[in-house]
């Protein structure tokens, strides 16, 4: 036999081996992972937590918040947390008690992400319910869920997650004649997901009155870029009209200036609210208000941007709750004393490279009117 065919019968036998060995270690990969996908199954069977159907109605498992790690369904469940965490932080989460106020495209996912990281007691609140439109942002609709109070929405889905959370849901409006109601217990952090100007503002003068960790969105409606997203303090929130105008009211009705971390976009609004259109000629905007003084002109909004918003104040709460350091990125904004500066520069440049620095002008129009 000659080297060349020797040498392709070796490269055939090495090639048969490794296929070999692939195919045995895929195999045992299987294998193991059916038998990991059994052991879970009868884990949950044996607590009393085997999975129903789609329409299937699931009962909360009674777990105090303090022993919910060592229960072995939720351990398992929250295994890559305690991964990240800890089993001490983690701990720090499930014994934890949040508030979530607004429950739309921002607020359904910021609850559905603090109850999949183990938060173990979720109070939710929405006067609001689930409409046909509001599907391309909410975290857990269906079509079935359409005509359904949002908490209530809520709820249902949650306790097929983790039924070991402590939820409660209440269906109704925030405003300070129940701020006793929703605030009492202290809660470990509140989130504000409202929308409306004059119910926003009186749930952060509340949580600062009580002493309550509070995290606040913005204006997540009419953006696109996801890059432009941010937390710092409510007085360093910028391009948002949400922004401009709480800062107003809790200055004046309030006294306060700022103090609270807020999530929002530095990008300007890609689009307008949409005219009132009346159905019948004599109506007017207040015919069509849920609640006086609710905005009934709407603002187009793509939905990722509101679960981007909602993703980013769950993972700053629960960091906070576990005590896990890190540094928000600082927000840059320049005064225009800068911009001048920084134009009259870049004029000394143009012009020396260029010979004219006549197209600066443009930018520095634009910059100075931003």
């Amino acid at each position: 036999m000659g080297d060349r065919a020797k040498e392709l019968l070796l490269v055939a036998g090495t090639g048969a081996a490794v296929g070999a060995l692939s195919t045995a270690a895929v195999m045992k990969f299987l294998s193991r992972s059916k038998r990991r996908e059994g052991y879970v199954r009868s884990l949950l069977e044996s607590n009393g937590v085997a999975s129903g159907g789609a329409g299937s109605s699931i009962s909360p498992r009674v777990v105090a918040t303090s022993d919910l790690l060592d229960d072995e369904v939720v351990s398992e469940q929250l295994t890559r947390n305690i991964q990240f965490f800890g089993m001490e932080s983690q701990k720090k989460v499930t014994e934890s008690f949040v508030v979530v106020i607004g429950l739309g495209g921002v607020g359904s996912h910021a609850a559905s992400m603090l109850l999949r990281s183990g938060v173990g007691r979720l109070l939710l609140v929405d006067f609001d319910q689930v409409s046909l439109s509001s599907l391309n942002r909410h975290a857990v609709a269906t079509r079935d869920d359409v005509g359904t109070p949002k908490a209530l929405c809520l709820k249902k889905h949650f306790l097929m997650i983790y039924p070991e959370c402590q939820i409660e849901a209440k269906v109704q409006l925030y405003d300070p004649s129940c701020e006793e109601e929703i605030l009492s217990g202290q809660p470990d952090f509140v989130l504000d997901c409202i929308d409306n100007i004059d119910t926003k503002v009186a749930l952060l003068a509340a949580c600062a009155r009580r002493g309550l960790r509070v995290l606040s969105a913005m204006g997540a409606g009419a953006r696109a870029d996801p890059t432009r997203i941010r937390v710092a303090d409510l007085r360093e929130s910028s391009n948002d009209p949400l922004s401009r105008a709480v800062r107003y009211r809790l200055k004046k009705d309030h006294g306060m200036e700022g103090g609270i971390p807020v999530v929002f976009s530095l990008e300007k609004p890609k689009a307008k609210l949409l005219p009132f259109q009346a159905s019948k000629e004599e109506e007017t905007p207040s015919d069509y208000q849920i609640v006086p003084g609710f905005r009934v002109r709407i603002i187009p909004v793509l939905g990722t941007i509101p679960a981007i918003f909602g993703q980013v104040m769950a993972s700053y709460v629960v960091t906070q709750l576990a005590k896990l350091d890190f540094q928000t990125e600082p927000v840059v904004n320049l005064d225009l004393d800068h911009y001048r500066i920084l134009h009259h520069r870049l004029l000394e440049h143009e012009e020396l490279i260029y010979g004219s620095a006549e197209q600066v002008l443009v930018l520095y129009f634009v910059l100075s009117h931003s």
